[in-house]
């Protein structure tokens, strides 16, 4: 017993998932910084910048789990609506030593899962209706350790931050066409290079931030795999999961998957029919990556056992 307590907080936070949210949001920190300099010099208004960034920074981390929740019609459920699942949840979290957060369960035949909020005390784990349909105790067990390895590690809190500086580098270059744009009539040729600048630094901020976030995901997707591994102490049962939950989404109407494609990153298993092509603009790891890293893991405690 001794052992296996020492090993769960061996693998509590994990090291290197903590130093690439640092990296990445201190990159993405140093990018708006230069930023915000390049559109007051550019002449865009401050004050008009500084109101927008802040309502949708206050937006985005103090409600936009409540969004999220709302848009996909996740419901909140109680231990006599769900036992299992909260018994399940009840279990992890003495295990982990963690506060139990608000179990919800959204209504849709795609067998998915996802952690939100901002933090351990305010965090929600969500599963899908599908999901408790498919897996069986051990299963299920396993893809809401995965889950909660997210809220010990802090990590929605930073993809949601993080994200939050793309959104305003999309929002802005929105706002640069529709009211802006090139060729105005009435403009002068610095008021035109200006908006012609802003547009250009918007879109590459743009990317920068949406490459450092996909990466971001992709890591925190083997971390949780790992904190899961090991706090249930049956890799191959969220390896199971995995296998169930990957070959069911591939089958799933497209119309259902596109109602959630917009938390895809959030999910345990991405809400679309086919992986990307290519790994760089995937926002999780390949199945069979995250498969082999989980037989690696069922060995190592196997022999440590």
């Amino acid at each position: 017993m001794a052992r296996a307590s020492s090993r769960r907080s061996a693998f509590g936070k994990d090291a290197g998932l903590q130093a690439r949210m640092l990296l990445t949001m201190f990159l993405l920190g140093l990018v708006y910084v230069i930023f915000v300099g390049i559109l007051f010099a550019a002449g865009a208004g401050a004050v008009m910048i500084a109101v927008v960034a802040g309502v949708m920074l206050f937006v985005q981390f103090f409600a936009s789990d409540k969004i999220a929740l709302a848009t996909l019609g996740a419901k909140e459920v109680s231990p006599q609506e769900e036992p299992e699942l909260h018994g399940i949840i009840e279990r992890l979290c003495v295990q982990a030593d963690l506060p139990k957060p608000r179990v919800f369960v959204m209504n849709t035949a795609m067998p998915n899962a996802f952690a939100m909020g901002r933090s351990q005390k305010s965090a929600t784990v969500c599963a899908t209706s599908g999901i408790l349909q498919m897996l069986d105790t051990s299963e299920l067990e396993g893809v809401m350790a995965h889950e909660l390895t997210h809220v010990i590690n802090r990590d929605v809190m930073v993809m949601t931050l993080a994200s939050f500086f793309a959104t305003l580098a999309a929002l802005i270059i929105q706002f640069s066409f529709f009211f802006g744009g090139f060729g105005g009539y009435g403009r002068s040729r610095e008021e035109e290079a200006g908006i012609e600048l802003v547009m250009l630094v918007s879109i590459l901020v743009y990317a920068v931030s949406f490459l450092l976030l996909q990466a971001l995901s992709r890591y925190r997707e083997f971390a949780a795999d790992r904190g899961s591994a090991v706090l249930t102490g049956r890799p191959s049962a969220l390896a199971s999961a995995l296998i169930k939950i990957s070959g069911t989404v591939e089958r799933i109407p497209r119309e259902d998957l596109r109602r959630a494609e917009g938390m895809s990153a959030f999910f345990i298993v991405p809400a679309r029919a086919k992986q990307s092509m290519m790994n760089l603009f995937s926002d999780h790891p390949s199945l069979e990556k995250r498969l082999a890293a989980l037989a690696r893991l069922e060995s190592q405690l196997q022999g440590a056992s």
